[in-house]
């Protein structure tokens, strides 16, 4: 671990968990002054709007999406890192470390999303849908409630590892400055690592990196859904058997694990074609269970998700105590 010592580092994991569980990100403070993800956001926004005039030449669209992506991840490493250094050197270094990583987990307004689409299906089917276009970037308007509901699910099972294990992993790994960048990373590919016509070449380099940086999150993701089965109405060996057989052939590298391991201890199939901007997405089926999903599904997709939360908040606090008392 680099800028901060092992003890303090897990005091600060275990204040970012505990805080974005409870707190998460007030809607009248980012209001007021923003978001980091925001600022992120404004910049990468900016550099591709500079550099990316030419989108349909690869070598040149890969070069200036490279150039864009440092332009992007220096500025955010040196910040993170000075703050690093400056808050080891303060007796609450560590909780204040804790209270700027919450900022960047999702643990409180995922579920909260997640949460507002089975209150839309119960409701009618129209307030799903809406509530859907927030979690996912296709068009929704064509979904029955199965498929409003399934969606729900993949984003909830995909979200988990990238919004929370991931960033927790390099928080863990690296101290504020490798969430800082992992969250960086991660709001680039969102924002231009998708394989539209423009981004095809000048995203290649958010998109591959975010592919390496996600590599850890969504393995541990999976073993966490398939240990918190056991601890709710789920199937751990189905969860086991669905991640094994089933992570290894989605089209992303990471994705595949926590939809696999979240289907198999569900009992539901997930994944299966779906359409992007009119084109279609042959995406392979995770897990072998129930293909009509139902609102109820999501309740218990969430029962898992908190499950998985709590043992992993539990296992970063016992260490944290462990450290502590050594």
């Amino acid at each position: 671990m680099i800028f901060i010592d092992p003890a303090s580092i897990l005091v600060a994991a275990s204040c970012a968990l505990i805080l974005d569980r409870l707190v998460g990100d007030p809607a009248w403070l980012v209001r007021r002054i923003g978001h980091p993800v925001i600022w992120i956001g404004r910049l990468i926004g900016w550099l591709e709007e500079a550099l990316n005039k030419q989108p349909t030449q690869p070598a040149r669209g890969r070069l200036l999406g490279l150039l864009a992506l440092l332009l992007v991840l220096l500025p955010v490493a040196a910040i993170s890192g000075a703050g690093a250094m400056l808050l080891a050197a303060l007796p609450l270094g560590a909780a204040i470390t804790g209270v700027l990583a919450a900022v960047l987990l999702c643990q409180r307004s995922l579920a909260l999303h997640v949460q507002q689409v089975s209150d839309g299906l119960h409701h009618q089917l129209a307030s799903g849908q809406a509530a859907l276009a927030h979690l996912v970037g296709r068009d929704v308007t064509a979904l029955d409630a199965s498929d409003v509901t399934k969606g729900a699910v993949e984003s909830l099972a995909e979200n988990t590892a990238d919004g929370i294990v991931a960033p927790l992993f390099w928080l863990l790994l690296a101290g504020l400055p490798g969430i800082a960048v992992y969250k960086a990373i991660n709001t680039a590919d969102s924002m231009i690592g998708h394989r539209s016509l423009r981004h095809r070449h000048f995203g290649w380099a958010a998109a591959r990196l975010d592919d390496l940086v996600n590599l850890p999150g969504s393995r541990l993701t999976a073993l966490l859904f398939v240990i918190a089965a056991f601890f709710c109405d789920g199937r751990p060996a189905a969860a086991w058997r669905a991640t094994w057989r089933d992570a290894r052939r989605h089209l992303s590298p990471n994705a595949g694990w926590p939809e696999a391991a979240m289907a198999g201890a569900l009992g539901l199939q997930l994944g299966g074609p779906r359409s992007y901007a009119g084109e279609t997405v042959d995406l392979a089926f995770m897990g072998d269970g129930r293909r009509s999903l139902e609102a109820r599904d999501i309740s218990r997709a969430l029962t898992l998700y908190h499950r998985a939360l709590t043992l992993l908040t539990g296992v970063v606090i016992l260490l944290c105590v462990i450290t502590l008392l050594n």
